[in-house]
């Protein structure tokens, strides 16, 4: 079983704010795989179904982003999902708009939502894909919850289209197939 979380904040204001990106990845998937994310529990709404013969959980957190482990780590001890199969889907301003970054494991790199889910998780050793949001030009906190412009949207669209091409890349072939696949990639 794997779980894929898609990180963001609840709430209409936030809807397409960048820090949303997983928000909306995850919904994209839903679509994609035709999994109805209508379930309520864990801190989470959340769907069921299955990908490339693999059963799969959907998830959206319900706790605002830096709070986001307390979700996945109620639902991945209940399911006893293991690390490994748990990926996360989240905004990242390192990264240049329209680059996307899949990664084994690794450090939270200052995302609070990461540093949150490596804390209740108690571990780095879980899959996840960056999607990149650009470089802070102002405060942080107005850069990650402000829209997107125009042009920066049609990237990130363009990222999020390729989440369910890595999601089944992870699945059958592991991380690393994925890594070689969709990392160094531009999507402008």
């Amino acid at each position: 079983m794997y779980l894929i979380a898609g990180l963001g904040n609840p709430g209409a204001k936030y809807q397409y704010t960048r820090h949303n990106a997983g928000f909306v990845a995850a919904d994209y998937l839903a679509l994609k795989f035709n999994i109805k994310i209508n379930k309520i529990k864990f801190k989470s709404v959340y769907g069921e179904g299955t990908v490339m013969g693999e059963k799969v959980i959907l998830l959206k957190p319900q706790t605002f982003m830096n709070n986001s482990g307390e979700a996945i780590g109620e639902i991945s001890r209940f399911y006893k999902i293991p690390d490994q199969n748990i990926i996360v889907i989240y905004d990242d301003i390192a990264l240049d708009t329209g680059r996307l970054r899949v990664r084994p494991s690794g450090s939270a790199g200052g995302h609070n939502g990461m540093k949150s889910i490596i804390y209740h998780l108690n571990s780095e050793n879980f899959p996840r894909i960056r999607i990149g949001v650009g470089k802070q030009e102002a405060d942080l906190i107005d850069h990650v919850l402000g829209k997107f412009s125009k042009e920066d949207g049609i990237k990130v669209t363009k990222c999020i289209k390729e989440t369910d091409k890595i999601i089944e890349a992870i699945i059958k072939d592991g991380v690393e197939a994925a890594m070689n696949c969709f990392n160094g990639v531009s999507y402008e």
